[in-house]
């Protein structure tokens, strides 16, 4: 009997305890090995998260480096991007960028200017033609000037000149732009097979926080065509 009570927790060390709750029924928690995944899971949402910020932070300091850089060497062609214009007149902004590529040209640094940009629905003119018209104005014999009038985006208007110069043999180019639009398209650029660097323009109307945000934008389309490629990207935001 002694035994049999001692067996039984008599001994003064309690009663075993029933895992059995009232109602009858154990109470099962979740097996240990889901357990584990499902940690891992979190673990692994909590990191690619984190990796993602990080990539898009450098990815925002790379614009603005790249921005505030000027690669200006001699190349085979100086490639203007396209901006706005007024019926037949450039807008500041694209004035601005321009400008640069006259100071650009002037020191003899390519022989020939390639401006770019097609025209929206409604518009009499293409952003390259008016390109050419501001550089004729000022000074710049219009044999020197090669037209991409068709593209009505960074990268399409990229790929004709691509196309153009690839005629010609050439594929050296000196992009100039904003600043914050200067990696994209170089990045562009040699996606498109072109040996590009950049020159950004210094007087552009688009200053401060909006150039900020034109910056943080830009990065966002850099970090993604990075990863799927700048053509998939134009494919996927259209």
């Amino acid at each position: 009997m002694s035994d049999l009570w001692a067996d039984l927790g008599g001994d003064g060390a309690g009663v075993v305890a029933d895992p059995t709750p009232v109602g009858g029924t154990p109470i099962v928690g979740p097996p240990r090995s889901w357990r584990r995944w499902r940690r891992r899971l979190i673990w692994a949402c909590v990191v690619t998260v984190l990796a993602s910020v990080v990539y898009y932070a450098i990815t925002v300091l790379q614009v603005h480096a790249t921005g505030r850089s000027d690669e200006a060497r001699v190349v085979d062609a100086i490639v203007v991007m396209g901006a706005a214009q007024y019926d037949g007149r450039p807008s500041p902004q694209l004035a601005a960028r321009l400008d640069h590529a006259i100071e650009l040209w002037s020191r003899g640094l390519a022989p020939m200017l390639v401006v770019t940009g097609g025209k929206q629905p409604g518009d009499r003119f293409t952003e390259a033609s008016s390109a050419a018209a501001y550089l004729v104005d000022r000074g710049v014999p219009a044999e020197v000037i090669l037209q991409e009038n068709v593209g009505r985006n960074s990268y399409d208007s990229l790929s004709g000149v691509a196309d153009l110069l690839s005629d010609r043999g050439l594929r050296r180019v000196l992009l100039v732009s904003d600043p914050f639009h200067s990696l994209r398209i170089k990045l562009t650029a040699q996606e498109l097979g072109l040996q590009a660097f950049v020159s950004p323009t210094r007087t552009s109307p688009v200053q401060g926080g909006e150039a900020l945000q034109r910056e943080l934008k830009e990065a966002a389309g850099v970090a993604l065509g990075r990863v799927v490629g700048f053509r998939r990207l134009l494919e996927i935001t259209g």
